[in-house]
């Protein structure tokens, strides 16, 4: 079982490694350690191009949620009804999911956007709820959602997607 200290590592260990990778790439890369809401990095280029990161690090095989915050549940008495798709929380907001590994060379990276996560976990939890009835067994109103490292790995090392979307902010 995880304690408060073996997550706050976890966390902490995916944020140094984002923001190490990013600086790799030739980016200025600031963590915040959990100390924002939103994002743990700023990330910018030599020209003003800048974006924030959120990182989210597992050492297990799957990242967990609360669908709600990125689409409106509505029950129907115990069945749940997928609504309106959530605003991003923060402009231009990119997420780097990473799943370490026993070294550093077995830590894997799946980069998107927030408004890509938000689109994978609307259809995981669509996807769940059409194979149960849009009932959830045992917890009908729980609006947990987990996402696994094969849903995500059309995603892994798409660092480009975070330096193509800095361009685009730079003030020219």
């Amino acid at each position: 079982m995880a304690t408060g200290r073996s997550t706050t590592l976890t966390g902490a260990l995916g944020e140094f490694l984002v923001a190490a990778e990013l600086c790799r790439r030739g980016l200025i890369a600031t963590s915040f350690s959990g100390n924002v809401p939103h994002y743990d990095i700023v990330a910018s280029d030599d020209f003003g191009g800048h974006l924030v990161v959120q990182v989210k690090a597992i050492n297990k095989k799957s990242w967990q949620f609360d669908v709600s915050k990125f689409v409106e549940i509505n029950m129907n008495g115990q069945q749940q009804i997928i609504g309106k798709p959530c605003s991003e929380p923060f402009p231009n907001l990119f997420c780097v999911f990473v799943a370490l590994g026993k070294s550093n060379r077995e830590d894997r990276y799946f980069v998107f956007s927030w408004l890509e996560l938000r689109t994978a976990i609307i259809d995981h939890h669509r996807a769940y709820l059409a194979t149960h009835d849009g009932v959830r067994p045992k917890t009908p109103d729980s609006t947990h959602c987990s996402i696994s490292i094969p849903e995500l790995e059309q995603y892994e090392n798409q660092w480009q997607k975070i330096q193509d979307a800095i361009v685009k902010t730079r003030i020219t």
